[in-house]
């Protein structure tokens, strides 16, 4: 799949509402931008932490679905643990993803979120569960 199909597949999504747009991708790296705006912010002007988590988890479960033969598998977010470091107010927020495991059943992410100027704002760790399709998940 490429970036433009990556990007068209999330329209109308929660990733479209949060503007989160996928910028790169390899098989062991993903990457994404979410540009700050007011809507990702507390009340004191510094993004929400739900916001830094929700794009953690974006971007690693991407990763996950791309891994996977998604007409035999689902990719489902199980478990996100994540630390928030710096504040972040404006520019972009560009998240990287590294995959640290990969096996049948589970795929686990590093996830890095960096400010414009390349400051470290949140690390997150994000574990997908890989589950093979039911007949019944395929039909439309």
């Amino acid at each position: 799949m490429t970036l433009e199909e990556l990007n068209n597949l999330c329209k109308d999504t929660f990733i479209d509402l949060l503007n989160i747009e996928f910028t790169g991708i390899t098989d062991a790296k993903i990457e994404a931008v979410m540009m700050i705006n007011p809507d990702l912010c507390q009340p004191t002007g510094v993004v929400h932490g739900g916001a830094l988590i929700s794009l953690a988890e974006t971007v690693g479960s991407a990763g996950s679905f791309l891994l996977v033969d998604t007409k035999q598998f689902n990719t489902f977010g199980s478990t996100v643990y994540s630390q928030h470091l710096a504040p972040a107010r404006s520019g972009g927020l560009h998240a990287t993803a590294e995959i640290v495991v990969k096996n049948d059943f589970k795929h686990v992410w590093d996830v890095k979120i960096r400010d414009d100027e390349g400051n470290l704002v949140s690390i997150s760790r994000v574990t997908n569960s890989i589950r093979r399709k039911k007949d019944t998940d395929n039909l439309n």
